[in-house]
């Protein structure tokens, strides 16, 4: 099962169903007082403004908009005038916010689409204390330990076999990639841009190139659209006539993250960070430090950014830095501390499942991630996530093959549903034989190969149905067709020897053994650096010294 996961994430890039963007946090609905608002259905558009209180233009304001189920459909910055637009939004219900530093909007109920007018108006308010109803979230009641260091991957903790050890490593660097990148993300590729937009834009700028207004509203309308290169001269010069603007400050930190310029970038977030405990910036930080290979000072910016803002992507960031380090018992709390305060965050249950798989808490691992297929059924991640577990765990796990299940009904083109479900059901069998039930599993396979050729664990899995009949002329047909589609996979090489073995051609055979050797030495080869790269936490409590994690 080596490496194949890294893999079966790639399949997962080409399902048509919508997965879920990044989860962040939302105050209560009772926490502030609401308004009512429609959207034309005109290309379902939302269009608006972030003020002040005097009425006046925010820019650099947060600006979410959250479906029904929790999630965030759309999350961006607002321009140097304070506006935001969202544009090509799905018909349904929403949930409008804005916020910048400890400032934050009502929250504005959306109906899309409609026939009411588009432009929505946010004003950014000091938010009012919460009742005792509804109590705030004190940092008090959080993880008490303090990461005191880091020490190389030989202290690495974690339970089972080394398989089990290299599906906990997998899903930390997938629980990491679930993670929201801060503010206006690199991209592959460029965003959609209003020509004249741009044109008035650059004629604002020819009439006044040393004004600030004219330099940072054309640097944030590149930034905005990806393209870095365009914003960062802008937004330097725009910084260069006032370094004391924050918003302009953390968007050029963002332009130089966008370039490549991690150094930079950090510089300038320090400087931010001089003026106030801004949490996005120090979570922003915290997103440099682990790049730049200081994962020490990254998580301490992590767990700061909590300490000012407790919100569902500073949560999420700190316990996905600990659970990549291997601190694997203090990401389990900070994960469940998470989940218990956003309960219908699917990433804060796919995490905290992460890190319990990692802590060979098997049962309580599925149930997180059952639990958080259920929230949004539609989104991939945790299907993912628990077929991976399922194959690696020593038991079957019971809730998890009736997810799978649901998985593969839902999305009958996908060809990872139906090799994860497949893969459970064959789990059962390794107790209970039920020759049905293979050829379900079998099924599966085939349809999985019919969905994508190149699904080469499915062509594996088929090649080791007929092994088992003893079909080796249709074994050796399948081990072919999983090398073809996938040449690393090493266990293919070494199944096919042995089809070649009983079916009489030695030679062949032992062609096949020496190339899966090869194969196993270079993947492994690969873990070892790889883990090399990757320094674990060393931890302290009150209560006793310095140790490491796990042990």
């Amino acid at each position: 099962m080596r490496g194949c996961f890294h893999r079966l994430r790639l399949f997962l890039r080409c399902i048509p169903a919508a997965a879920l963007c990044a989860l962040a946090f939302l105050p209560s609905e009772s926490s502030f007082s609401q308004q009512t608002a429609t959207v034309a259905p005109t290309g379902n558009t939302i269009r608006g403004a972030v003020v002040d209180v005097r009425g006046n233009p925010v820019p650099g304001a947060f600006v979410r908009l959250v479906g029904s189920n929790g999630a965030v459909v759309r999350q961006s910055r607002t321009s140097a005038s304070g506006d935001f637009v969202f544009s090509s939004v799905r018909d349904g219900n929403y949930l409008l916010s804005a916020e910048a530093s400890s400032l934050r909007s009502e929250v504005v109920k959306l109906s899309v689409p409609s026939p009411a007018a588009n432009a929505i108006r946010l004003t950014l308010q000091t938010p009012p204390p919460q009742s005792s109803k509804t109590p705030a979230l004190q940092f008090s009641d959080q993880p008490d330990f303090t990461i005191a260091g880091v020490t190389d991957w030989t202290a690495v903790g974690g339970h089972g076999s080394d398989a089990n050890l290299r599906t906990s490593e997998d899903l930390a660097r997938e629980t990491l990639a679930l993670k929201p990148l801060n503010g206006s993300a690199p991209t592959a590729g460029l965003g959609t841009r209003d020509s004249q937009t741009e044109m008035q834009l650059r004629a604002a700028l020819a009439a006044s190139p040393g004004s600030f207004q004219a330099n940072r509203r054309l640097g944030d309308f590149y930034l905005h659209s990806g393209d870095y290169r365009q914003s960062l001269p802008l937004l330097e010069s725009a910084w260069r006539i006032d370094p004391k603007n924050d918003a302009n400050t953390m968007d050029l930190a963002l332009a130089c993250r966008g370039v490549g310029d991690l150094r930079q970038a950090r510089a300038h977030v320090a400087e931010l960070l001089a003026r106030s405990d801004d949490a996005d910036g120090l979570r922003l930080a915290g997103d440099l430090d682990e790049a730049l290979g200081d994962p020490l000072a990254a998580v301490h910016d992590y767990q700061r950014a909590v300490e000012v803002d407790p919100s569902e992507p500073n949560y999420f960031a700190w316990g996905s830095e600990l659970l990549l380090h291997r601190a694997i018992w203090q990401a389990q709390e900070v994960f469940r501390q998470g989940a218990d305060a956003y309960p219908s965050s699917v990433r804060m249950q796919t995490g905290l499942g992460a890190a319990l798989f990692a802590g060979a808490l098997y049962d309580q691992a599925a149930q997180r991630l059952c639990a958080a297929s259920d929230l949004n059924p539609a989104d991939p991640e945790p299907y993912l996530f628990m077929g991976q577990i399922e194959i690696a765990a020593p038991d079957p796990l019971p809730c998890i093959e009736p997810k799978l299940a649901r998985f593969a009904q839902t999305q009958p083109t996908n060809s990872t549903a139906d090799y994860l479900y497949a893969m459970a059901i064959l789990k059962t069998q390794e107790r209970s034989p039920n020759p049905r039930a293979s050829g379900q599993a079998e099924a599966l396979f085939r349809r999985a190969v019919a969905s994508d050729v190149r699904n080469a664990r499915a062509w594996f899995e088929l090649g080791n149905l007929a092994t088992a009949r003893r079909d080796f002329t249709m074994a050796i047909d399948y081990y072919r067709k999983a090398i073809d589609s996938d040449p690393q996979l090493g266990d293919a090489y070494y199944r096919l020897g042995v089809a070649y073995d009983r079916s009489g051609e030695p030679d062949k055979a032992r062609q096949e053994f020496l190339l899966h050797d090869q194969i196993t030495k270079t993947q492994a080869d690969a873990v070892d650096r790889q883990r090399r790269s990757i320094q674990q936490f060393l931890f302290a409590q009150p209560s006793r010294p310095a140790a490491q994690s796990n042990h």
